[in-house]
């Protein structure tokens, strides 16, 4: 990790917690990280908390982003979600093209595109992710794939929108699975996804944190974490117990400058 950047952990709660649970969990944050973390922490729970969460942690370093977002402002969309409803709602942050929307849901490299726009357009911070499934992996594709959503996602954007997104490394087949990628592994995508932003944008390309993604725990966090490129963690199963997520944080900001 390079104390130039600062680091970010985002606890991304997934379709978990109804609003009293989400109540709870955001409480026991708040007290864990009472002393004000080295790091960004962002929460993001489902949409239907989100105005709760975004009570108990106003006023604390903890920001609110939210799961997803939809490339429109308003319309005929039913049961979708929209940029300013997000900020109206206390978020500052919204995951873009998470590898669940994409396998899931098809979210294409366009729609990707079109959401980060949209994020940037309405103030919100947009963590963007890329990563490869196990198949592309296993068969030496791993830094196509990754630069072929990182080109469709970001290069159309203005050098100045740069530095209000972050990019998130979460490799599929570790998603949910137990298995992560080895820091070894982690920081030769994250250098190689730096470099193209780097080609690109310049210097503000080379400023973007890259967060890693993908079965990241309390335990392995620390050693993720050292790697020169990686800036962050995004935080799936592991930000639903206060504990353990603190203990990411706590890992996050060990080398960042106070």
């Amino acid at each position: 990790m390079n104390p130039s950047r600062r680091p970010v952990v985002a606890g991304n709660w997934k379709m978990n917690k109804t609003n009293p649970e989400a109540v709870a969990l955001a409480r026991e944050l708040v007290a864990a990280l009472a002393a004000p973390p080295a790091c960004e922490v962002i929460l993001c729970p489902p949409f239907t908390a989100l105005t709760e969460v975004s009570l108990l942690v106003g006023g604390t370093p903890i920001r609110l982003g939210a799961q997803n977002l939809h490339a429109e402002e308003k319309g005929a969309f039913t049961g979708e979600i929209s940029g300013p409803m997000l900020r109206s709602a206390g978020c500052t942050h919204v995951l873009v093209g998470h590898s669940e929307r994409r396998r899931l849901f098809g979210e294409t490299d366009a729609m990707v595109a079109a959401k980060t726009r949209a994020a940037l357009a309405v103030e919100l911070g947009p963590i963007v992710c890329v990563g490869e499934t196990l198949a592309e992996r296993e068969a030496g594709e791993t830094m196509a794939v990754v630069e072929r959503q990182l080109r469709e996602a970001l290069f159309a954007l203005a050098p100045d929108a740069v530095p209000r997104l972050a990019v998130a490394y979460e490799p599929v087949w570790a998603i949910g699975t137990g298995r992560n990628a080895t820091p070894a592994q982690a920081q030769e995508v994250h250098a190689a996804a730096r470099a193209l932003l780097a080609a690109r944008f310049g210097e503000a390309g080379r400023g973007v944190r890259i967060l890693y993604g993908g079965s990241c725990t309390a335990d392995n966090a620390a050693a993720l974490l050292a790697e020169e490129d990686v800036d962050g963690a995004l935080v799936g199963g592991a930000s639903l117990e206060a504990a353990g997520f603190a203990r990411i944080v706590a890992a996050a900001g060990a080398g960042a400058p106070r």
